[in-house]
Parts: structure tokens; sequence; C-alpha cells
């Protein structure tokens, strides 16, 4: 399926590059506690080098727990396009990201923010571990990555995991622009 490039997607787009220059300002359907933009801002030093919208879903396993039973994200599985609508490359656990070249970066959450009480946080994650694919290294020297724009993806109602449920899993479909970025100069 080829997707046109949306007014999302070019959004992201236009707020990584912003980022990289300067906080973020909250969009306008932010009406409880401003998000502290600040705290998902790629330091300076590095560069935007890809942005693509995903389309996926969020896998939560029901878990029992000290206290009863709850939902855990298991890992996420989407495909992420180009503003072409092309597939450039896929993301799942870890997190990991691959390109089609087959480089991949892994990264680790250094923060988030709630920008919609609807949807999964927008995130700043740093690049982890990285190789290099059999036709290339696209994803190599990834320093950051964020996840701007999400919509869906939260975890299950709580209620909805119980002794009956423990150990089922749930896919929750979700949608997210992520936006690539390395030091500047390579």
């Amino acid at each position: 399926m080829k997707r046109v490039p949306s007014t999302r997607h070019i959004l992201a787009t236009a707020i990584a590059a912003i980022t990289a220059a300067a906080p973020l300002a909250a969009p306008s359907h932010v009406h409880a506690e401003e998000p502290d933009f600040s705290k998902i801002t790629v330091p300076a030093g590095n560069k935007l080098f890809m942005t693509a919208h995903a389309t996926g879903v969020q896998i939560y396993s029901c878990n029992a727990t000290s206290t009863g039973f709850a939902w855990a994200l298991l890992a996420p599985r989407a495909n992420l396009y180009d503003n072409k609508g092309k597939v450039v490359a896929t993301h799942f656990a870890g997190p990991t990201w691959k390109a089609n070249d087959g480089s991949t970066v892994v990264g680790k959450k250094v923060d988030g923010i709630t920008v919609d009480a609807t949807a999964i946080q927008w995130l700043l994650i740093k690049g982890d571990s990285w190789t290099t694919g059999a036709y290339g290294d696209r994803l190599s020297n990834t320093t950051f990555v964020q996840r701007l724009s999400t919509t869906g993806g939260l975890q299950p109602s709580a209620d909805t995991c119980t002794a009956e449920t423990v150990t089922s899993t749930r896919e929750v479909a979700y949608t997210a622009d992520y936006t690539f970025w390395k030091k500047s100069g390579t």
C-alpha cells in the first residue's frame, strides 16, 4: 500500500528541525499542564537525517504482579514509511529500528512527555548499539531517535488483565512519526 505524505508527517519533520535549534512549543490541542518539550529535544551537535511515519501496534502482555495483575509493554511492531509511502525501515523490540539496507540501531529511552492523554508518549531515545547491514549503514551512526505525533498505542484497560487473561497478549494500533539524528559532520 502506497502512502501519501500526511500533514502529520510534514509537521513531524518541521518539529524535528525546530528541536535542533530551540525547545518545542506545545501543540494547540494541549489543554492540561503544558508538556516540557525540552525533555525530548535532541542535544546540539546532532543533525536530522531521516524522518519516517510509522504504522503498527504496541504489544502488551498481561502479567501477575505482587499486587495482582497488570499489562506490560512487550514490544512495538511497525513499518516506517518515507514521504513517498515507501517502507524504509521496521521497528520492533529493543527498541530496535532496522533499515532496508539491514543496518540497525537499538536505543535506550532518555525521556518522554505526554502530549495527548489518548496516545502513547512522545520520546527521546539515545542510540545505544548499532550494526551495519549487508547493503549499507543508513542507521549505524544514529545518535538519537525521537517519537513524535503519536496516536493510540496505550496499554489496555487495567480491568482487562485478570487471572483469566494472565499471559495473554493484546496488540493496540498506533501511529507515530520518528526522526533519526546523527552527529553533525558525519
